[in-house]
């Protein structure tokens, strides 16, 4: 089958012939859809993280089943999946306790055990928990994916498994928004607009977005914003406090990816006994602000502490209701063959999510 190949940060992908395993007992062969192009593999390309190389990225994927081992129970062949990277394993504490993203015992392939993938006979190393979307076919845990009705466009669902997830998981079950509360969302890209979604599922009255972009900030609200604020022109807090009254924000969300003014503010905004959930955030930021005085609650969010067996149908039913928007998310598709075009523009800060799509 074909795969994009990463070869090193700053280095073009290149699309080679690589070879499967065969699924163990609890594995399953899904056929990739849609993959998404998300920032977190872009971390690895501009080499702000290390990889192992050579590695096929990509986390956030939809696809088809082809093929399942012989104790699999959850899925069959011509299922339609969405893949969620936090494998759990449904007898640790954590997931005992109905938290399986903090699973402590994740059911996946050690250094140990036969490779996945393998590309002219050497192991190839992979993305977030061994998912490795950008191939045409991935080779995963059944615990790493949840059907979905076949009537749900793949190549949109695809966007649910990290981006969407974590940011209407991070409103809805990370921070739980009360109805009529007030919100402020920092940093405007795919996590953000969902993170706004969530809040406006949740019955927010007031959602304030905030970003340096004047333009995402106009994106921002066509998915929900009622106000923007935009932190390159205007004092933050200050605006912050004043739209939401009451002295300042309910809940606030921090997106922007490690800007410390972001997270402290995305703290200062809040009012007395107020939420601030950080998923992109600095440790610098946090030091700087006032938590203390106002008895304000800061927490950290991983993929919006989802159940995705769970919560990925439910997403989908609200896609299907039109209560979720998820196709106007989508800037571009493009093939395979285009992946490293797909990064660029991602680099850039293009509008919308790329996703690489393959023949259904």
């Amino acid at each position: 089958m074909r795969a994009a190949i990463y070869h090193g940060a700053f280095k073009p992908m290149t699309v080679e012939s690589i070879d499967m395993d065969q699924p163990r007992a609890h594995e399953v062969v899904v056929r990739t859809i849609g993959s998404g192009v998300c920032h977190s593999d872009y971390h690895y390309v501009d080499g702000s993280l290390p990889m192992v190389t050579p590695a096929v990225l990509g986390h956030e994927a939809s696809g088809i089943v082809e093929e399942v081992g012989d104790e699999v129970s959850t899925v069959r062949p011509g299922d339609h999946v969405v893949v969620c990277f936090n494998a759990w394993c449904g007898q640790c504490e954590q997931c005992l306790l109905g938290h399986p993203t903090l699973c402590l015992r994740r059911p996946l392939r050690t250094p140990d055990d036969p490779p996945q993938l393998t590309w002219n006979g050497d192991r190839l190393g992979g993305s977030v928990s061994q998912i490795n979307a950008f191939a045409e076919k991935m080779l995963l845990h059944e615990r790493q994916v949840a059907r979905i009705p076949e009537e749900m466009p793949l190549d949109v669902a695809a966007l649910i498994g990290c981006a969407v997830m974590t940011g209407v998981g991070a409103a809805i079950n990370t921070a739980a928004v009360k109805p009529m509360s007030t919100v402020a969302v920092f940093g405007i890209g795919g996590v953000g607009i969902s993170a706004i979604q969530g809040a406006l599922l949740a019955g927010a009255r007031r959602i304030v977005a905030v970003d340096v972009s004047a333009h995402k900030l106009d994106v921002a609200r066509r998915f929900g914003a009622t106000h923007t604020v935009d932190a390159s022109q205007e004092d933050v807090v200050e605006r912050v406090v004043s739209i939401c009254g009451d002295g300042g924000a309910d809940y606030s969300f921090d997106v922007a990816p490690g800007a410390p003014t972001a997270t402290q503010q995305c703290i200062e905004v809040l009012k007395p006994r107020g939420v601030a959930t950080i998923i992109g955030g600095s440790s610098e930021g946090l030091k700087s602000a006032d938590i203390r005085f106002k008895e304000r609650t800061v927490q950290g969010c991983l993929m919006g502490s989802n159940r995705f067996a769970l919560d990925i149908p439910h997403i989908v039913e609200m896609y299907m209701a039109g209560r979720l928007k998820l196709d106007e998310m989508v800037g571009r598709r493009g093939g395979l063959d285009e992946i490293n075009d797909l990064f660029d523009e991602l680099g850039r800060g293009e509008e919308g999510r790329r996703v690489v799509v393959f023949d259904g």
